[in-house]
């Protein structure tokens, strides 16, 4: 499997960089915001340095055991039954997150865009492409994604850009209106999603060239450095314009980008917002997909993880339809539920696993 895919250190950087920023550019300053008022970039700081923690884990669990992925390190260190009992609250985590990233989307159109469209229409549509990209392997996910994450970013650039007008500095001010407690729980929102979910790229490190195994790390942690600067930015310049609303609305960058108007020449540049959230969302969705279908081939041992995507991306499908019923319930497991699955299935087999590894080199060098 891992011999016939293969891709640089720089490439695998920027698959985590769009893995972690992608649509959370866009979702995550309203819903921090809410949470912890102007101390949002507090909780972001929190949170972002808890995801370093959780990267160094696993870029040093991929330096012990190269060329394998989080299954198979795991079988070889606990065996099969307890990886099986690993894997269960991973491959779960993975299968909800790929129907809830793309129930995102279909509320976001049916909000915004698309109102009198059916739900399953959209989900069925994004399911489609997202099974076909993560069918073409990682390589050309890697190429595409390149080029789409730039696009995404280069937009949410412009978009700061010409808001600048309506930045409001003193809506910074104070910074912890309500104590600790609100910035602690912002951290406790972000540090679900997206750096929780970090664990899921140790099913990917295998496909990293064997010749950039040792750039990797530098990468991965320039990738993570650049991301929490960008949260940090968006989300400062979201409450500088929309001040004590910005915690009240959806989509937050969407909602500024309507505000712009210059010389009746540059308006109505929302869609440029919706178009990055759409992408950043299919791409996130995609390497889950992609994810989930290498966890269990890996687990069964099964000859190539492509047998599995069309069929994970209808039970996808299928949950985004019945688990998840409008964006108030779908908002009430992100912030609260979201954090605590992410701890069960990622942060628990990265610290047991990390602990292991760590015991049995100190064994050998005795």
């Amino acid at each position: 499997m891992y011999k016939k895919e293969s891709i640089s250190a720089s490439q695998m950087s920027v698959l985590f960089f769009t893995y972690l920023t992608g649509s959370a550019i866009i979702n995550i300053p309203g819903p921090i915001t809410g949470f912890a008022k102007t101390g949002a970039w507090i909780s972001l700081l929190m949170s972002w340095s808890l995801g370093t923690l959780f990267l160094l884990g696993m870029l040093y669990l991929n330096r012990q055991h190269p060329g394998l992925s989080f299954i198979d390190y795991s079988r070889k260190m606990i065996g099969g039954p307890f990886t099986a009992l690993l894997a269960i609250p991973f491959i779960s985590l993975v299968l909800h997150m790929g129907a809830g990233i793309v129930l995102d989307i279909g509320l976001f159109f049916r909000s915004s865009m698309l109102k009198e469209t059916p739900t399953y229409l959209i989900h069925a549509c994004v399911f489609l492409i997202v099974s076909l990209t993560a069918r073409s392997g990682i390589e050309t996910m890697a190429r595409m994604f390149t080029v789409l994450i730039s696009i995404t970013v280069l937009s949410v650039i412009v978009t700061l850009l010409l808001s600048s007008y309506y930045f409001r500095p003193e809506f910074l001010l104070p910074i912890a209106p309500e104590g600790i407690r609100p910035i602690l729980h912002g951290a406790y929102f972000t540090s679900g999603s997206p750096y929780g979910e970090i664990f899921l790229f140790s099913m990917l490190m295998p496909y990293v060239r064997k010749k950039d195994r040792e750039r990797v790390e530098h990468g991965m942690l320039l990738a993570i450095l650049a991301n929490g600067i960008c949260f940090i930015i968006v989300t400062i310049c979201a409450i500088m314009v929309l001040g004590p609303l910005c915690g009240t609305v959806q989509y937050t960058l969407f909602q500024i980008a309507r505000l712009i108007v210059i010389q009746d020449i540059i308006e109505r540049i929302e869609s440029i917002i919706g178009f990055a959230l759409v992408v950043g969302s299919f791409m996130k969705a995609t390497i889950a997909l992609l994810v989930l279908a290498l966890t269990i081939t890996r687990l069964l041992k099964l000859p190539d993880y492509r047998i599995l995507i069309f069929p994970l991306a209808l039970v996808n499908f299928l949950l985004s339809i019945v688990l998840y019923k409008g964006q108030t319930r779908w908002d009430e497991i992100i912030g609260n539920v979201w954090p605590l699955w992410n701890a069960i299935a990622n942060m628990f087999p990265l610290t047991v696993l990390t602990l292991i590894t760590l015991l049995t080199a100190k064994k050998r060098a005795h």
